[in-house]
């Protein structure tokens, strides 16, 4: 039985072509600067983001990690959501790691901060406080339905960040698709930030690795921090071919995955009691809850579905994420509406 996959766009396996370039990639010892594939990457992305260099790292929380520790030194602060990525899912690396403190602010529904509760906290320079030295937010927004921040929002918030001499770190994970989504280059989106970080092997199917992007300088501390930390790669043009192939052929074809997720929500909304946060899924995320009439637990139905060949992601006791990516084709959301639809 062949399964469908909905858990995560992480799950997504590289393409054919990124395979046969992994086989043919020209290699060198990247510790030393010497790998021309990945030198190539890490020119690319930084042109995409309208940058001056990038840095190719294992991961996207290694990203995150070394980009806000470019940034901040022990017992300065960050101003983060409450619902960031950085601050839920990555094994709290920039205060065990970085000596770096955090201040949580509430991510309203739409993934955004509040411009205001941002400069409320702004620490004033004190002894007994630590220093604010950056603000971080996310693109698209993971927790709060995969939801993308505009281009004027990103703006007012990297305004904010000027006026109070703080810099702004954009974790754009998936920012390829908020660019899908808003219908504009991902340059546009990156532009406020002095950081970002894009992930190769979400949606964009590389089997591993991110991507920080930053000034010259910045990217220079970036490399040493990432050595630091054990990501000093060898022959890592195997890896960053297909980064380069998810670049070149990957990011043109999200609009099928959101179109996709928008399918799978409009025919799981036929069934009585399933309910969707948000109401239209703006990207290739569909989050849905189980309400009354349904009796069965999340954890029952993905059960269920599992013998059907389904695999869903379970994120509450009656919640569910679903993630539509390149493996995942028209037959397959077709097969996945009338499982449900049979379950409930």
């Amino acid at each position: 039985m062949q399964t469908i996959d909905l858990r995560s766009d992480t799950v997504s396996l590289p393409t054919p072509e990124m395979r046969r370039r992994m086989a043919e990639a020209e290699l060198g010892d990247d510790v030393y600067g010497e790998d021309p594939t990945v030198n190539q990457l890490q020119a690319e992305t930084a042109r995409l983001l309208g940058k001056e260099a990038g840095l190719f790292v294992p991961s996207g929380t290694m990203g995150n990690l070394v980009g806000i520790l470019a940034h901040c030194t022990r017992g300065d602060e960050v101003i983060l959501g409450n619902k960031s990525h950085t601050f839920l899912y990555e094994a709290g690396g920039i205060s065990v790691l970085g000596g770096v403190h955090s201040c949580q602010i509430p991510n309203q529904p739409d993934g955004t901060l509040l411009l205001e509760e941002i400069e409320a906290a702004i620490r004033p320079p004190d002894p007994h406080h630590p220093i604010t030295r950056l603000i971080s937010i996310e693109n698209t927004h993971n927790r709060c339905g995969g939801v993308a921040l505009s281009r004027e929002y990103t703006q007012q918030v990297g305004e904010l960040a000027r006026q109070h001499d703080l810099k702004l770190h954009l974790d754009g994970a998936r920012l390829f698709n908020a660019a899908v989504a808003c219908g504009v280059p991902a340059a546009k989106l990156a532009a406020p930030a002095d950081s970002v970080t894009i992930c190769l092997s979400k949606g964009l199917c590389a089997p591993v690795g991110s991507v920080l992007c930053g000034s010259q300088e910045y990217i220079h501390r970036a490399h040493r921090l990432r050595k630091i930390l054990g990501g000093g790669m060898r022959q890592a043009g195997v890896l960053a071919a297909a980064g380069l192939v998810a670049l070149e052929q990957m990011t043109n074809r999200l609009a099928e995955d959101h179109r996709r997720a928008a399918r799978l929500a409009d025919g799981l909304s036929q069934i009585p009691g399933v309910q969707f946060d948000p109401a239209k899924p703006p990207t290739n995320m569909v989050f849905l809850d189980l309400e009354v009439p349904i009796t069965l637990t999340a954890v029952q139905v993905a059960e269920l579905l599992k013998a059907r060949g389904i695999q869903v992601g379970v994120v509450g006791p009656r919640r569910f994420r679903l993630v539509t990516h390149y493996w995942i084709d028209d037959a397959a959301i077709e097969q996945v509406i009338s499982a449900f639809t049979e379950i409930l």
